[in-house]
């Protein structure tokens, strides 16, 4: 039983890393989607661009921030 306490904290960081994995991976395919739809729907191919690089960049730099 003292195995099962001792190995609770790695346990913790292991969901807490996957937790952000999944976080930031749904962002960015939420944030790709809404990309295309402003330049193939909208007709604003390099806002899309710009938005797309520019909240790629973002997300990369927060969510390394936030770790």
């Amino acid at each position: 039983m003292a195995e099962a306490q001792d190995d609770y904290p790695a346990h913790l960081a292991t969901y807490t890393s996957f937790n952000k994995l999944v976080t930031f991976s749904i962002l960015w395919i939420v944030l790709v989607l809404v990309s295309m739809a402003i330049g193939l729907v909208g007709h604003l191919p390099l806002l899309a661009l710009v938005m797309g690089i520019g909240g790629s960049i973002a997300l990369l730099i927060a969510f390394a921030i936030l770790s």
